[in-house]
């Protein structure tokens, strides 16, 4: 067997398809390119029409098959409808990649429920609710990969972690139910933990110099992460040789989280 049949029986994702949630910037987005690269096709979900057709443009240039669905995950309709259209794209997905969420971080003391509700929805219920819909599909099928991407703050409380951290804890957990349901029927399921990563999501902090240093400054490899950074983690757990691998929380964060 020659190295490069070798390396496409361990990590081709020909003839799979994928759907990646906020796969139009950030993580979701390099994740959603890598996997359609390694021969995904691949459906990206987000909110805003004009990244999506980027992304998808620029996918299709490469030679990926590439589709995308607006959608809001913020309630549970449009979560379904989202759902239904990604189908309707390429067939039934083999992978889940929840990489949408959001970052709304007030201080304990000024958490409201409406911040509240809105981080639970989209960084916890859209997940399941997904999961809900195409886990028991690729079960009965024999073959699935579940991927949530989750935060350094589902382990350990700093700036603010508040409501985001408390979703990203629970999307942890939901990751280990999916699976024990799941993981029998050569469903595996699991996490991506990044570090600090310079994307949208984290514009907060990303403008403050002197704090974008400090947490450089705590990893191990000496710089903050890019998105660019979770494509072979996001191709593995993807692919056939991760078929051992399950119910895991798998860091991608320079060692961050260990230092």
């Amino acid at each position: 067997m020659t190295s490069q049949a070798y390396l496409s029986q361990l990590f081709s994702l020909d003839g799979r398809v994928a759907v990646v949630t906020g796969g139009s910037s950030g993580i979701g987005r390099a994740i959603a390119t890598a996997l359609a690269r390694a021969g995904a096709a691949v459906v990206v979900v987000a909110r805003r029409e004009a990244e999506l057709v980027a992304t998808v443009g620029e996918l299709e240039e490469q030679g990926c098959r590439a589709a995308w669905v607006s959608a809001d995950l913020g309630t549970r309709d449009g979560v379904r409808a989202a759902a239904e259209e990604a189908v309707a794209a390429f067939g039934e997905p083999d992978i889940l990649v929840n990489s949408a969420g959001v970052n709304l971080r007030p201080p304990m003391g000024e958490l409201g429920e409406e911040v509240w509700d809105t981080t639970m929805a989209v960084n916890l219920e859209a997940p399941y609710l997904l999961g809900r819909r195409f886990g028991p599909g690729m079960a009965e099928r024999g073959y699935g990969r579940i991927i949530h991407v989750t935060s350094q703050q589902a382990h350990r409380a700093f700036v603010q972690s508040g409501a985001y951290g408390v979703s990203k804890g629970a999307l942890e957990s939901l990751a280990r139910s999916q699976a024990e349901a799941w993981s029998p029927y050569g469903v595996t399921c699991n996490t991506l933990v990044p570090g600090f990563v310079m994307t949208p999501l984290n514009a907060r902090l990303s403008s403050d110099p002197d704090k974008v240093a400090a947490l450089a400054a705590r990893t191990m490899v000496g710089r903050n992460g890019l998105a660019e950074d979770f494509a072979g983690a996001a191709v593995f757990l993807a692919g056939p040789s991760s078929a051992y691998v399950t119910g895991q929380s798998v860091f991608v964060d320079g060692g961050f989280s260990v230092h």
